[in-house]
């Protein structure tokens, strides 16, 4: 028998955006007054964040070259796994995350290839746009509410969302919008 090590290699191949209308202030004030690393640490401030009736937009710039399947692929995964958590996942949602990994299947995400995800204010829906030099952007609606919210969570979730640093950032910058 041969032992043999392996070492993980994590890779970032995107940085996050996060652009929020100004008046999600004026939802998160019971938090006013609390550091970047309080608000890091509280599911509860995300939460309010994410749910706050504000327009949000996430820009996502890639920032080292990967297929759109495998990113589809890997936002199917991780959604599918929190609505299941959540006993959110049914039919609809399945339908929905089928379009989602459709709609980035034939992609390829070069450097500086851009990914906008758009939740509107009134709506529980979102609306997502590639962008690539050389060729038209093209864009989906996403309509089933619990999978726009699991959207949402991943990338805004506090301690739950995908990017630890992304959360750190807006906790930071929430915080010192929230002590003006």
């Amino acid at each position: 028998m041969t032992d043999i090590e392996i070492h993980f290699l994590q890779i970032k191949f995107t940085a996050i955006g996060v652009y929020l209308d100004p008046e999600i202030v004026g939802h998160l004030h019971k938090w006013k007054g609390k550091s970047g690393k309080e608000l890091g640490e509280d599911d509860d401030f995300f939460d309010a964040l994410i749910s706050a009736p504000v327009e949000k937009f996430l820009r996502i710039v890639v920032i080292k070259e990967i297929k759109g399947s495998q990113y589809g692929v890997q936002l199917e995964s991780a959604v599918r796994d929190r609505l299941a958590a959540d006993d959110k996942y049914e039919e609809e949602e399945e339908l929905a995350l089928e379009k989602i990994v459709e709609f980035f299947q034939s992609k390829y995400f070069k450097k500086g290839s851009v990914i906008t995800f758009h939740f509107p204010a009134a709506t529980n829906t979102a609306e997502i746009v590639f962008s690539t030099e050389g060729k038209d952007d093209s864009k989906i609606k996403l309509e089933n509410g619990n999978v726009v919210e699991m959207l949402k969570k991943w990338y805004l979730g506090g301690s739950r969302g995908v990017s630890p640093t992304t959360i750190t950032s807006l906790a930071e910058n929430l915080s010192a919008e929230l002590s003006k």
